[in-house]
């Protein structure tokens, strides 16, 4: 294939099937790959945020892996703790084993709880504004902190609300930083 067939889009990349191989063929083809994701709808393409189930999985995953890591580290210095003089290796072992799986478990789920209700409340903010922008996380983290502890007293839930919008806010704002002073 000559060089003028070549030169086209640069969003692609030239795959030879027969790289590295002697093949007696006289005719080598060269395919144009795209070297972009496809999408079946244009709408798709132009998407820069996860949809709602994506958000949802991701969120309510991360939140229970680190709350479960985080948990498993409590338990495993709360386990360490209750050691008492006399005990053989194996009830510490057990000790151990016990506090970091209880307390883990139960912090993985208040996380995974956590990132449940914030993603949805993310998506619901981004649907009703129809815009995609860094107020929909804010009102997400008020939203998901006034909900968290709602059960608790008004009072409750409007500090935790004041909390998560706080702290979703910082994490913006440190991503936001991180974008424009960091290259990567």
């Amino acid at each position: 294939m000559d060089d003028s067939k070549r030169k086209s889009d640069p969003n692609t990349r030239f795959y030879d099937p027969y790289q590295g191989i002697q093949v007696p063929i006289p005719v080598r083809n060269v395919y144009q790959l795209p070297t972009a994701p496809q999408f079946l709808f244009d709408e798709e393409a132009r998407r820069s945020r996860r949809n709602i189930s994506d958000s949802l999985t991701f969120y309510t995953g991360c939140g229970y892996v680190v709350g479960a890591i985080g948990g498993g580290a409590s338990g495993l210095v709360s386990g360490v703790k209750s050691f008492e003089p006399g005990d053989t290796s194996k009830l510490r072992v057990s000790r151990v084993l016990n506090s970091s799986g209880h307390a883990g478990r139960a912090w993985g789920n208040r996380l995974g709880i956590i990132g449940l209700i914030y993603a949805g409340m993310e998506s619901g903010a981004m649907a009703l504004r129809d815009v995609d922008d860094v107020w929909n996380s804010v009102a997400a983290g008020l939203g998901t902190g006034a909900v968290y502890r709602a059960a608790r007293g008004v009072r409750s839930a409007a500090v935790a609300g004041a909390f998560g919008g706080v702290l979703v806010g910082a994490a913006v704002t440190a991503k936001q930083a991180l974008k424009r002073y960091v290259p990567i």
